[in-house]
């Protein structure tokens, strides 16, 4: 591999083929005329060329440093545009694609919010939402931008900031015989469940729950999402369960009611996460900054605690 030039020598050049004598490039660099005679010297055994010569009582260019002249200004324009910070972030001019792996309830509960934001405030933004599947954190390497939901230990190189905590609760059709019911937990356990889970895992939190009060439930069926256990809610009389807030939102689009769950259940944390080369990017900054801000709102209006708040009291 060539050797690069010390690239320090670069504003000499510039100065030294703009002003067109070593008084005047010592002047602007703010240095001796002796030290910046030494630096022409070296420019010179660098570029193979004079680059100034005599002429009358002062210097004119060489025809090599008048063809260098637009490369040497276009070179240092170019690295001063690479070391300088990134500009101010002007949302209504920004275009971006950003890619989010989150499951149906996280897509439902803030997905229209932050779609709404982004067309209000950053119209060249796309987001592109991605479902959960087996994936793996190390996707935020290349593939994802940002990830919501929970998650366990992650990689050295993934960064993660705490969103909020939500409860859980059962919807059932509006019109079915549970619709009004104040449920007890002999008889929320005597009731039909459907649950989701990505793996057709039947037991969790609620079964140990039950348990330690003596009692045992009849799980129909398991969904993959929370929206397909809302539709199998709508045809049958079965609870399903389903975060809170994805409960009020489903029952403003189908017939079904919300009854709470009469179990202390623990909270379930999430997060939103994302690989260390994006931290300090401005506009994924932004998009981080707009979804915690949509989780607060929501936390506002009754739906899941933005981190931090106190743990949810029992149902």
């Amino acid at each position: 591999m060539q050797q690069l030039p010390d690239m320090n020598l670069l504003p000499s050049l510039d100065a030294l083929l703009r002003a067109g004598s070593v008084a005047g490039a010592a002047s602007e660099m703010r240095i001796s005329p002796s030290a910046m005679s030494r630096t022409l010297g070296r420019l010179r055994r660098v570029v193979g060329d004079e680059l100034l010569v005599p002429s009358g009582r002062g210097l004119t260019l060489t025809p090599r440093a008048r063809e260098l002249q637009p490369h040497v200004e276009a070179a240092l324009a170019a690295a001063l545009a690479a070391l300088r910070p990134p500009p101010d972030l002007e949302l209504a001019t920004l275009q971006r694609e950003f890619t989010i792996r989150a499951n149906d309830g996280v897509a439902v509960i803030f997905g229209s919010a932050l779609t709404e934001r982004v067309m209000r405030e950053a119209p060249g933004v796309r987001l592109r939402m991605l479902p959960e599947g087996d994936e793996d954190p190390a996707d935020l390497r290349d593939r994802i931008d940002l990830e919501v939901g929970q998650m366990g230990d992650l990689p050295h190189d993934i960064r993660s900031s705490p969103l909020g905590e939500y409860a859980y609760a059962a919807v059932v059709r509006a019109d079915g015989p549970y619709a009004a019911e104040r449920l007890t937990p002999e008889r929320f356990a005597a009731l039909p469940h459907i649950t989701v889970t990505r793996r057709g895992r039947v037991r969790s939190v609620v079964d140990e729950r039950l348990a330690g009060l003596g009692l045992v439930r009849d799980v129909l069926a398991t969904a993959p999402t929370y929206s397909a256990a809302c539709f199998f809610a709508l045809r049958s009389d079965a609870l399903a369960l389903v975060p809170l807030q994805f409960a009020v939102e489903a029952a403003r689009a189908m017939p079904l009611a919300i009854l709470d769950i009469p179990l202390d259940l623990p909270a379930n944390p999430f997060v939103q996460a994302w690989h260390i080369r994006v931290d300090a990017d401005p506009a994924h900054r932004w998009l981080r900054g707009a979804l915690a801000d949509i989780v607060a709102g929501v936390s506002r209006a009754g739906g899941p605690r933005p981190a931090g708040d106190a743990a949810p009291s029992t149902p």
